[in-house]
């Protein structure tokens, strides 16, 4: 149930409020000035460019919360006592395609702060959150457990992840080049690997390959849009066959066992998911195919998601 409407400007403490203090000590230069963007707690790491494209729309408008955003920044800043003159905030709601939040310096004393017209039927205390994870993040410190635990349970509630794959199919739109590329078809080799791993049963996905030549992030599934999308660096002449069909194997996993939920953490890669990877017949030369072109000689270079 929503929380009823407090009037702006007077919102009384959350009981939980006090947990999220948090003593902060240091220096008193001021920081470069920066852009930061906090996604939802999961990584920040861009797929491999078969681009989520989320145009810049104007601010929400939506009906007004039972909160005043700039006086929340204003509060924490001063709660979290940092040794700085109290800048000037401008904090809005915008229609981004997910959790997205940013902050920045515009100019010396002037910090702006945009986040995700989503927070806008969020409680005041996870408002506090995120204000408080993106004004330590801009002034180089951590921000509190309380702070990250709060938003992250919020984040990852049912309601909250499903409103988010809602909002990303609604307002984001896919670019990925076609599936047949100068050495591999991508959608023959799924069409393959379907009839002799899943009996045909994963569902049509629409799949490509990257806008660019990543050479850490693989391959990429996109549950919202439904797209497999894998790196084009790959699609070479030196590359074997078994490692691409490799990555479209990975990929084609992700439908069959989605991404679980275990309190605040998201699991991506379950143990089922695991096993059933190793079944692939050329797991072991493809994986070490991959290792030895990577900068470090090790999976850890690579990532697939």
């Amino acid at each position: 149930m929503r929380e009823p409407a407090q009037p702006a400007g007077n919102i009384p403490a959350h009981p939980k409020t006090e947990l999220l203090r948090a003593a902060f000590s240091g220096g008193s230069a001021k920081p470069a000035i920066v852009q930061l963007t906090f996604w939802e707690g999961i990584s920040a790491t861009p797929a491999p460019r078969s681009r989520t494209i989320s145009p810049r729309l104007p601010p929400a408008a939506s009906p007004a919360p039972a909160f005043d955003l700039t006086q929340i920044f204003t509060r924490v800043f001063r709660r979290l006592k940092i040794r700085q003159a109290e800048p000037r905030f401008r904090a809005s709601f915008r229609r981004f395609t997910g959790l997205r939040s940013t902050i920045a310096f515009k100019r010396q004393d002037d910090i702006e702060a945009e986040i995700s017209d989503l927070f806008q039927d969020a409680s005041p205390l996870v408002v506090e959150a995120i204000a408080e994870i993106l004004i330590s993040r801009l002034f180089r410190r951590s921000p509190s457990r309380e702070a990250r635990d709060c938003y992250k349970a919020w984040a990852n509630s049912p309601a909250v992840v499903r409103r988010v794959e809602e909002i990303h199919r609604q307002r984001g739109r896919k670019l990925l080049l076609p599936p047949e590329g100068r050495h591999f078809n991508l959608a023959k080799i799924f069409d393959d690997l379907n009839r002799r791993f899943f009996e045909g049963q994963v569902a049509a996905t629409h799949i490509g390959w990257s806008m660019n030549r990543s050479r850490r992030m693989l391959g990429h599934y996109d549950s919202s849009h439904h797209t497999i999308t894998i790196t084009r660096w790959l699609d070479a002449p030196k590359t074997p066959r078994y490692v691409v069909e490799y990555l479209v194997f990975h990929e084609m996993l992700h439908v069959r066992y989605p991404v679980e939920r275990n309190h605040h953490r998201r699991i991506v890669h379950s143990k089922a998911f695991q096993a059933a990877e190793r079944t692939f017949p050329h797991y072991q030369r493809a994986v070490g195919w991959l290792e030895g072109r990577s900068s470090s000689g090790s999976r850890s270079a690579w990532r697939t998601i």
